[in-house]
């Protein structure tokens, strides 16, 4: 944290070599004189060296100060602190402390927020160190704490900028925060400013133990030094001027902002070499004509970091040091990587890619199968390195041979060698290949070919015990006797615990005589034996020997606890086992009593873990605690349990006495304290009353203080009283008694007043004179209402009685009197109630017609909705109402202030008035309301039909019989039934006819209609029966004719099915004129025609016909006519199927045109005769 205020100037202080010394201390024996200075947690010790260079120390730490030529160092000591000299195990240390700091003879531990990889030992400075007196204790508050780092990179932290006495400070926590500031990103770092080797360093390198923790508060602040102009005993020679802090601050910035991003050269699959430009160099060129000070006295270091993303926070730090040139090593093949210098903000990033390698080194072959002839391996593939494996070499060799042979060549990850010796030993390695090359070769596979005539080894010799520890057992043995076999013996341990159901399991294997066998139980017995193995199989295990792990040291037993609460004489105390006992049982439980300081007594000792310490002093502090003790050893002593005695309860107070002028309520008394407290302090007093000696007492008071004021007390009364102290271990006896009367008061409180019914308006209420209290009463006060809260005074006067008339029916009345003397008026007496008798209803009022029902219907013309508000009870519940319509008897209906008037006259005028009944009697009517019904509803009209088609029925229907409202306010609804459905509303409107289309032929439909008006939906008429006719064929296309010979021609026509399962025929004529011959009618659609002679034009024309089952024929539209030319009329055959002969029929002698011209006017008179029927219709409607 940077400041612009100016240092002060350094003032005289006292130095630490004036501290006196141990004799062996100032021997002149070096290696024995150690200064150890203390640097509390959230201090910082600055030190400088000879050569002006200045070092920070941030604590918690302890800096030992060893001076080469046997001399104590000079150290100064900063305003406001003081030194103290301790010493501890022979060794004195000087610690500098501020004066509101406590002092701890030992440094504490580091906490345990501290990083971890703080160095283990704090480092041994071997040059003097001054504390400068120009950093005041308020500025050493706020430097930052320094990261830790390793032993290396310390001197990181050591700048050795030569700077001017008078800006030491400010540049000095400018460059912290900046060194802060530069690893605050986790792996990423600035370039740090650290000094060469000092002159009595050791390495040019300084380890400091650094820690974190929070700043003193309590620190005293320094006075102001007094000014002086020349240089004091702590100010170094220096040859620079000097110059602005800030100017200072910017050049160092600019400095470290010259590092440039670093150059890639020499990339291979695996490794890169990086470099850079110190910044330096530049600065020392552009400086070598100034006649400033320069910062070539710098050294800088460097952070390299690398990644394989580019994000941030991904990068990795590779490198930290002076050099400017660095090769990255163990990269991966054809990856993509991103390089860094980072010096707070990161600079810019390098991007290199390394090239393609060989394959990794695959692993060794696996043997899956061998007989006395071949032997089969299998391999899996390497890291091909960015370049696919393109095959694998496998080589062997026989014997001793030191020449391997190429056996294999190929994709393949499985090969059997074949053509090998039986009982030969054979050495097999394998290298992958791709288009970079060829890998090195894996490490050698040594198998053997299966033998005709081995057998298994013989078994080794029993398991040793090498070793044995608290969760591990080392073992030996020695191989097995017989004469050596070729192969290589691999031996097999397995362990049983003994006590388990598991048997013996697997521990070890390998060609070793010797191995450790961890993860063991604590103080457990163990069985081993060893099998030996080679090619041709497992020998018999060896003899089964059973060895047991150590005992570790119970764990810490938690601290005793009270069984019972403490007592005055005696503690009853136990205590838990330690929940680790080291793997073996405790045998022993130590307890130890402490009464005051740091003096510990043994009160019990054995394998218990309960002790009732006695003989002890009430109300006393005592501190105890526990170790046990095992085979393994001593346990650690157990937090102290810290309890006091139950002290006795206190004697009886002293003087017990009433203090100042008793009034009518209250009596002041006051008392001493006891003269013995019972060994704890009396916590609180106790004030009993009684009314006479050989009555009852009852608590008035209880508190700490020595006095009190009893109250509530009645006025000319004699009362005893006693107290009693009390502490923690109870209520001590009774003082003696004191006697204390009251004075005369004001009257007691009245009995509650009677209240007696003397007619249902009227109350008479008395009541009783109270206790006077030495004062004749001389008036009674009553207070009356309907409200308790509320009561207003009625009666004032000397007479214990009073009247109370005109009151209301069923309602509550509250009461009390108060009597009053000279003294005073008395307590108002408890408040008496008293309830009027019930009476008939009040008058129902509102009383309104309601339009709708309560579900939303409309109302009958026959009925009246009614609805009025609930009068007033009277103190009985209304049981009903009685509503008068004009008749001889009223109607009563149930307690509901709804009603239906239902079987009223349509349009005819009610008086209507209502009454509420209960248990005493009716009430008075209403006030009358005039009431009108609706009219009658429309009786459904005679419903017609007028046109009945194939496929629609055109309904009419008239008015309603005996309808008197206007036809236009009415309304009909049409409905339809076909078959079994429900009826379906088809129709709702004013008009009297509706043609219902989309229907079936030949189908029976039934249809009722209903009238609506402004009185509501009328009756539904009874259903009508409509049935729909049956539909002519469709009209054929013209029949085609065909020539077949002379005068004969074939005519065809189009064939119909069936309708609805009636049969289809054809009818065939011959026009000439007006003349027209049938000359076929039958089912088939064809016809053999001769032409007749004879001169006029001739014409066909065709037509279907529904033949019903009843009989009836249905002619369909006749098609349009075919010109047939004029031929001779030849004798006719009968035509095929035996149908009869067709005969002519004659018609109206007209020509075509006539006949068109006359057809054309009966079309137009029809049409006219509709639109004005239509015209009339829709007039008179409206």
């Amino acid at each position: 944290m940077m400041t612009d205020q100016h240092l002060p100037l350094l003032e005289a202080t006292p130095m630490l070599a004036e501290v006196p010394f141990l004799p062996h201390m100032l021997s002149g024996d070096c290696m024995q004189q150690m200064i150890f200075v203390q640097v509390n947690p959230g201090e910082t010790f600055t030190i400088r060296t000879e050569d002006g260079h200045f070092q920070c120390i941030t604590g918690p730490a302890q800096v030992p100060m060893v001076s080469p030529n046997g001399t104590m160092p000079p150290i100064f000591v900063p305003p406001g602190y003081i030194s103290q000299v301790v010493e501890e195990n022979g060794m004195r240390k000087v610690l500098i402390l501020p004066h509101s700091m406590e002092f701890h003879p030992s440094l504490s531990p580091f906490p345990q927020y501290a990083p971890l990889y703080s160095p283990p030992h704090p480092s041994v400075l071997h040059h003097p160190h001054i504390y400068p007196a120009e950093l005041s204790p308020r500025y050493i508050h706020q430097l930052p704490a320094v990261p830790i780092y390793t032993d290396q990179d310390v001197m990181c932290h050591n700048m050795s900028v030569p700077v001017c006495e008078d800006h030491l400070v400010k540049v000095q926590e400018e460059m912290q925060q900046m060194l802060k500031g530069g690893h605050g990103s986790g792996a990423r770092a600035a370039p740090l400013i650290h000094s060469g080797p000092g002159p009595f360093s050791k390495g040019g390198q300084v380890a400091i133990n650094n820690g974190l923790g929070k700043s003193h508060a309590g620190s005293a602040p320094s006075p102001t030094p007094p000014q002086h102009s020349g240089r004091t005993r702590a100010t170094p020679p220096t040859d620079c001027n000097i110059k602005d802090p800030e100017e200072e601050m910017r050049r160092v910035q600019e400095l470290l902002s010259t590092v440039c991003k670093p150059a890639v050269s020499e990339v291979t699959s695996h490794s890169v070499v990086l470099s850079w430009c110190s910044p330096l160099t530049k600065e020392t060129e552009e400086d070598a004509g100034s006649s400033t000070c320069a910062h070539t006295g710098l050294l800088l270091s460097y952070e390299l970091a690398l990644s394989q993303s580019g994000t941030e926070g991904d990068f990795t730090l590779v490198y930290q040091g002076k050099d400017t040139t660095y090769t990255v090593e163990d990269l991966r093949s054809d990856t993509t990587y991103y390089a860094s210098l980072v010096k707070g903000v990161s600079s810019e990033t390098v991007t290199f890619t390394t090239l393609y390698g060989v394959p990794d080194i695959p692993a060794t072959p696996r043997l899956i199968h061998r007989t006395k002839s071949s032997i089969s391996l299998q391999w899996r593939s390497p890291n091909d390195n960015g370049s696919k494996v393109t095959g694998f070499c496998l080589e062997y060799h026989e014997g001793e041979q030191r020449a391997f042979k190429e056996v294999y060549s190929g994709l393949a990850k499985q090969y059997k060698v074949m053509r090998l010796m039986p009982s030969t030993k054979y050495a097999f390695r394998l290298a992958a290949k791709n288009n970079v090359g060829m890998s090195a070769f894996s490490a050698v596979l040594n198998c053997c070919t299966a033998s005709c005539t081995a057998s298994p080894p013989a078994p080794p010799s029993a398991a040793r015990l090498k070793e044995a520890g608290a969760m591990w057992l080392s073992l030996e043995w020695s191989a097995p006797c017989g004469p050596a076999s070729q192969d290589t013996l691999s031996y097999i341990v397995e362990m049983e615990e003994i006590g388990s159901s598991c048997g013996f399991q697997l521990k070890h294997r390998g060609e070793e005589l010797s191995c450790t066998v961890r993860e063991l139980r604590r103080f457990t017995a163990y069985r081993f034996r060893v099998v030996a193995a080679n090619s041709e199989g497992h020998s018999q295990p060896s003899v089964a020997v059973e060895y047991r792990t150590q005992a570790e040291k119970p764990g810490r037993p938690d601290p005793p606890v009270l069984h019972v609460p403490a007592e005055p004489h005696r503690l009853h105390t136990v205590w838990e086992a330690p929940e680790d006992d080291g793997g073996s049982p405790v045998t022993t439980y130590v307890l130890e009593l402490s009464h005051s300081g740091d003096k510990w007594d043994i009160v019990y000792r054995g394998p218990l873990r309960q002790y009732v310490c006695e003989g002890l002093q009430e109300g006393t502090w005592y501190r105890l605690r526990v170790y046990c003790q095992s085979q393994g050893g001593k346990s650690q002593v157990s937090e102290s349990l810290s309890v006091m005695t139950a002290p006795l309860p206190p004697g009886p107070c002293q003087a017990l006495h009433t203090t100042g002028r008793a009034t009518s309520s209250e009596i002041p008394l006051s008392w001493d304290p006891p003269v013995w407290d019972g060994g704890a302090a009396v916590s609180q007093y106790c004030v009993e009353i009684a009314h006479s000696a050989e009555g009852s007492q009852e608590q008035v008071f209880q508190g700490t203080d020595a006095h009190c004021t009893v109250g509530q007390l009645l006025p000319g009364r004699t009362y005893l009283f006693w107290v009693k102290a009390s502490n923690s271990a109870g209520w001590g006896p009774a003082s003696e008694m004191c006697q204390a009367c009251t004075t005369p008061g004001v009257p007691e409180q009245c009995n509650a007043p009677q209240l007696v019914l003397t007619t249902s308006t009227s109350v008479l209420a008395t009541w009783e004179t109270p206790v006077c209290n030495g004062a004749e009463v001389c008036m009674f006060r009553m207070a009356w209402g309907v409200e308790e809260s509320a009561l207003e005074l009625l009666y004032s006067g000397p007479f214990s009685q009073h009247e109370v008339r005109d009151l209301q029916p069923a309602t509550y009345y509250y009461c009390k009197v108060q009597a009053v003397n000279v003294i005073g008026a008395g307590l108002f007496s408890r408040v008496a109630i008293v309830t009027t008798p019930a009476s008939v209803p009040a008058a129902v009022e509102h009383i309104e017609e309601v339009e709708e029902e309560p579900l939303g219907g409309v109302m009958a013309a026959t009925s009246l909705a009614l609805q009025w508000k609930e009068p007033q009870c009277h103190g009985a519940d209304i049981t009903g109402y009685n509503i008068d319509i004009g008749e001889e008897l009223p109607l009563c209906v149930g307690r509901t202030n709804y009603h239906i008037l239902e079987n009223l006259q349509p349009d005819t005028t009610y008086r209507i008035r209502v009454q509420a009944v209960n248990d005493v009697g009716a009430g008075p009517f209403s006030s009358t309301l005039r009431l009108q019904t609706a009219p009658a509803p429309p009786e459904p009209p005679l419903l017609e039909c007028v046109v009945a088609g194939p496929q629609s029925l055109k309904l009419k229907w008239g008015e309603s019989p005996g309808g008197s409202q206007s036809s236009r306010s009415t309304h009909y609804c049409l409905q339809v039934q076909a078959a079994s459905d429900r009826p379906v509303c088809i129709y709702s409107g004013p008009c009297r006819t509706f043609k219902v289309q989309r229907l079936c032929e030949a189908t029976a439909y039934c249809f009722s209609i209903q009238a609506h008006s402004e009185s509501g939906p009328g009756p539904l008429s009874p259903p009508y029966t409509f049935s729909t006719t049956r539909s002519p064929p469709l009209q054929l296309r013209a029949p085609k004719l065909e020539s077949v010979e002379g005068n004969k021609h074939m005519v065809t026509w189009e064939a119909l099915q069936p309708m609805r399962g009636d049969p289809i025929v054809y009818a065939l004529q011959l026009l000439r004129g007006r003349e027209m011959e049938q000359l076929y009618k039958g089912p088939a659609t064809s016809y053999a025609w001769v032409g007749q002679a004879g001169g006029g034009a001739c014409h066909l024309r065709v037509c279907a016909i529904r033949q019903a089952q009843d009989g009836t024929e249905l002619w369909g539209p006749w098609s349009l006519v075919v010109p047939v030319p004029i031929t001779e009329v030849p004798n006719e055959a009968p035509p095929p199927g035996g149908c009869p002969r067709p005969h002519t029929e004659r018609g109206w002698p007209l020509a075509d045109e006539s006949f068109a011209t006359a057809l054309l006017l009966c079309f137009v008179v029809l049409a006219v005769f509709f639109a004005v029927l239509l015209q009339y219709l829709v007039i008179e409607r409206q």
